[in-house]
């Protein structure tokens, strides 16, 4: 009876190691930056891993106040690159914890 209860501890320990490994890793994750870009690099779009915007870059020569609809495509093919950028990295930085998980 007291076997089981060794493997349980030992078992309670990789938990807790595999924990800690996720929160470090998604801490880095959380203060890496991405960016992404429409056609041709007219807009760029920085955000962190924790899906918080730091910049947007808008070059001068497409702003043409005649044609906002075009600029406002361009803001969102660059906000849908970088999301899809960061939805990528979380799954291969946090998928390997969460592969055979059931919920996850």
């Amino acid at each position: 009876m007291m076997r089981g209860m060794g493997n349980m501890q030992g078992m309670m320990k990789q938990v807790q190691k595999m924990q800690k490994e996720m929160v470090k890793a998604q801490e880095a994750l959380n203060e890496r930056e991405f960016t992404g870009e429409s056609t041709n690099g007219y807009v760029k779009i920085t955000i962190t891993g924790d899906r918080k915007v730091k910049q947007v870059a808008i070059d001068p020569a497409i702003v043409d106040p005649e044609d906002v609809e075009m600029m406002e495509d361009l803001v969102a093919m660059a906000m849908n690159d970088v999301i899809q950028k960061v939805e990528k990295e979380i799954e291969a930085t946090m998928g390997k914890y969460t592969k055979g998980i059931s919920g996850f």
